[in-house]
């Protein structure tokens, strides 16, 4: 065998990947065999299985698969090195198959009537040599015979890969086991791992020479909550205050602790990946630290712009800074409690000079001065700082305060406009915000593209087109328009909203992909009030405003109150959350009574009950239903719009409780549901009894979703329809439970007396009563971390998920990147008596087992 062609293609001298070397000699053991699975150009995966002292290779773009009735193709390759076995990490960019790789599956191989290592390895030569190689696998995932057989028709190194027929053959999805079986991790945990690894030309720091006395200790931080400026309308003059540029580009946070870096956006998003100049830089920096900054792209003038910055996120070319404007952490001290005026000239004592990581200069007093200069500059705007405030994290307040020279915000697009007399893709495209369910149209984009943009939105465009207008009223136009799906938001800078709300002189930025259309509303800016007639806030328990919701005016009081005491959230922040969710919650809360969890005070104060509201504003919508129990009829709120769930927030009411059917059909409801609910089991138990349910109800053709509690467990929703009774749903919901338990008797529980259940965990069908509730999607929970109830896709219930990490802190940018993964649950139902049917051998089994 040789390894000519594998290291013809690669640079040792950059690449991480193992030089050729000698091979083993044969012992007693198997064969060794291993899958990669290589991120690159194209996801796919490697079979590798030794031979004389290396490891022939074929590349299955589709990966391998337990079913026999898959048939996967499979590409014969280079000879890798046996050495290349023990290979996980990044092949960096510029080098042969760059990109990140995993040893997805390993262990040792055998051949049909082959009894030694030799045997073995003839079995192989053979094969290769008459065109199908028999295989038996033992591997952490791969079990069992295959073959690969080489095609006829086609190139000489097509083959294909193929299950055999025999105990370990299944057609369940094997790729779902998405984790190393080398490290358990997955890729992502790879490429963040490796990525922050430090360099070995780490710039030493005199840390010695830095007076720290003012700092306290304090251990070092994560996850850092960027602090916010307020936006103003005028720019100003005003002596202990600090004016800097406001660059264009992505606010970014960086910690550089022990033998990790860290690079994420404001709501934690990883930048590792994106900015590897940045990142490299950031390695060489030896001591401890936490940088607040922004990420831009700049011209051969040194002028920052978002459209060089968006092209090197596409092609990887440009020069790129990072404007450091904040020390938050140095060498075990909180640098945070400072006045602004302190931090900045600790940090400009320790910043290294480095070609990627710049100090973010600015100037004293002369607000109004440099504002100018920026405007006839085309730049952005101006950030201004009072030089005495502290960082507080997360925080929007007066002591930062950004001032634009062009208005910028995302935008929904909703359709484009063909071009004038020109041979372009479109003319401008057509863009609004969203206004409770409706889209309403703001303007017209026709600048800001080069070609290559242009092309590419309308290649994004084209799939979505679609006969209906999708704003509420349809926009007169120059031109044709052809309408499309509002999925694509884009960012848009402009000088101002017309008083008809329209945009005045817009342009196009970039698009934005990873943001929700649902969540795009119109933005404003707050005027900047004059020195002499300004007021001084004070964080008080008794700030209100009054706010204007969808036409209501609602009065928010104690604002300020905390009501998460170990993390800092108020009331403010909870109402903020509910107002950035809405769109997406409200689909699972209109028309249905609504029961509130009151907690007045917080968290660790008393919390009460309340389903009859008494005297709600004339607006509110409310129901009156006879309580089975008590004999009364209740006035249930109705949450009908953004309005009504901010009311129910203003109340205290941190969880949102909605019935599991609408008022049009009280007694049918939407969904069934089994809730998880743990004693002390670990996630990984309950995970592994969600799985078990998926596929249970897979079996029955019921299609099913699944969701975190917000506490410890999990929610598993059937829809229904509104086709089946309450106990009816209830009762499949039970058949599905003991189906489970007969599965895990050790770990699960039917038990509805908690005494009686001996620390199992509880499967609970008795939700699916007449006026039962639990916590709705996106309802924030009343415990430490304030947990948000949150769907999950079934293939993301993997070891190491932690259900915590769903915050109010961290699922407003899951839900920009993912969206609505709910809507299912209101679609039309199952088919219960088929699902029944399909259920009775599976019952029938069960119970057998149970008499035997």
């Amino acid at each position: 065998m040789t390894l000519q062609d594998y290291d013809r293609k690669r640079d040792f001298e950059r690449t991480p990947e193992p030089p050729p070397g000698p091979g083993r000699e044969p012992g007693e053991r198997r064969p060794r065999f291993l899958v990669h699975k290589h991120e690159a150009t194209r996801l796919h995966y490697d079979l590798r299985l030794e031979l004389d002292g290396v490891l022939k290779s074929w590349a299955v773009p589709r990966g391998p698969s337990l079913d026999p009735d898959e048939k996967r193709l499979a590409v014969l390759v280079e000879d890798h090195p046996f050495d290349y076995g023990e290979f996980e990490g990044i092949i960096p960019e510029g080098n042969y198959g760059a990109g990140t790789v995993m040893i997805w599956d390993e262990g040792t191989f055998g051949a049909p009537k082959a009894e030694t290592f030799g045997q073995v390895q003839d079995s192989l030569r053979d094969g290769l040599a008459k065109g199908t190689i028999k295989v038996i696998l033992e591997g952490a995932k791969l079990k069992g015979q295959f073959a690969l057989v080489r095609l006829k028709k086609g190139g000489e190194n097509d083959w294909l890969l193929i299950k055999d027929k025999d105990d370990h053959a299944t057609p369940r999805d094997i790729l779902e086991l998405d984790r190393s079986a080398r490290s358990g991790r997955s890729m992502d945990e790879i490429r963040r791992q490796e990525l922050a690894r430090p360099r070995a030309d780490a710039i030493a720091i005199d840390l010695l020479s830095v007076d720290l006395s003012d700092a306290s200790a304090a251990a070092f931080p994560s996850d850092v909550s960027p602090m916010l400026a307020e936006l103003v309308t005028a720019p100003f003059t005003r002596p202990g205050w600090l004016f800097e540029i406001k660059w264009d580009g992505y606010r970014a946070v960086a910690e550089i602790h022990a033998d990790e870096v860290r690079l994420y956006s404001r709501n934690q998003v990883s930048f590792l990946e994106d900015f590897p100049p940045v990142v490299e830089d950031l390695k060489r920096i030896s001591a401890e630290m936490v940088l607040d900054g922004e990420i831009v792209a700049v011209d051969s003038d040194g002028r920052a712009r978002m459209r060089l910055l968006r092209e090197y996120l596409r092609s990887r070319q440009g020069r790129l800074v990072y404007y450091v404007f904040d020390l938050l952490y140095l060498d075990g001290r909180d640098l945070t409690g400072l006045p602004l005026s302190r931090r900045r000239a600790i940090l400009k004592q320790v910043l290294p000079d480095l070609p990627h990581i710049r100090m973010s200069d600015g100037i004293e007093e002369q607000g109004e001065a440099l504002f100018a200069s920026v405007v006839e500059a085309g730049v952005e705007g101006i950030i201004a700082k009072d030089l005495s405030s502290p960082y507080t994290q997360g925080a929007r307040g007066t002591t930062w305060r950004k001032i634009k020279a062009r208005a910028r915000q995302d935008f929904v697009i909703g359709g484009f406009t063909e071009a004038r007399g020109e041979a372009m893709p479109f003319g401008a495209i057509l863009v609004g915000v969203y206004d409770g369910k409706d889209l309403v149209f703001t303007g017209r984009v026709g600048t800001g593209f080069d070609e290559k943009e242009r092309a590419r939105i309308k290649a994004a465009l084209t799939p979505l087109v679609q006969p209906k207008c999708p704003f509420r009223e349809a926009p007169q136009t120059d031109t044709p328009a052809t309408w499309v799906s509002p999925q694509i938001v884009c960012s848009v800078n402009f000088t101002e909203w017309t008083e008809d709300g329209y945009l005045r002189e817009p342009v196009y930025e970039s698009i934005r992909s990873d943001h929700n259309p649902r969540l795009v509303a119109r933005r404003e800016a707050a005027p900047e009030v004059p020195v002499a007639s300004k007021r001084r806030f004070y964080r008080s328990e008794s700030a209100s405003v009054r706010v204007e919701i969808g036409g209501q005016t609602l009065n928010l009081t104690n604002l300020e109150k905390v009501y998460w005491p170990e993390d800092g959230y108020t009331k403010g922040d909870m109402i903020a959350y509910y107002r950035d969710v809405a769109t997406l919650m409200l689909p699972y809360l209109e028309d249905r009574p609504e029961s509130l969890h009151r907690f007045p005070n917080g968290i660790a104060a008393k919390s009460f009950y309340q389903k009859d509201i008494e005297q709600p504003p004339p607006w509110l919508k409310t129901v009156r239903i006879e309580s089975e129990s008590k004999g009364e009829s209740i006035n249930f709120l109705v949450c009908q719009d953004e309005a009504s769930l901010v009311y129910m927030a203003n109340l205290g009411s941190i969880e949102i409780h909605p019935w599991n059917s609408r008022l049009e059909s009280l007694e049918q409801p939407d969904w069934l549901v089994i809730d998880l609910d743990p004693a002390d089991q670990t996630f990984e138990q309950i995970v592994a009894v969600a799985q078990t349910t998926h596929e249970i109800l897979e079996t029955a053709g019921a299609e099913s979703f699944v969701k975190t509690s917000g506490a410890t467990g999990l929610h598993i929703y059937v829809p229904l329809g509104a086709r089946y009774t309450y106990e009816q749903g209830r009762q499949f919901a039970s058949l599905v439970a003991h189906l489970v338990h007969a599965r895990h008797p050790k770990l699960t529980s039917l038990e509805r007396k908690p005494s009686s259940r001996k620390g199992k965990m509880y499967l609970d069908a008795y939700q699916n009563r007449r006026g039962q509730t639990l916590a709705a999607p996106y309802s924030i929970r009343p415990l430490n971390g304030a947990p948000v109830s949150t769907p999950l896709r079934w293939n993301e219930l993997q070891p190491g998920l932690r259900p915590g990490a769903f915050t109010i802190k961290t699922v407003r940018e899951r839900l920009d990147r993912v969206g609505d993964l709910w809507g299912g649950v209101l679609g039309l139902g199952i088919d219960m008596e088929a699902c029944l049917a399909a259920l009775q051998p599976l019952w029938a089994d069960t119970m057998g087992a149970g008499r035997g």
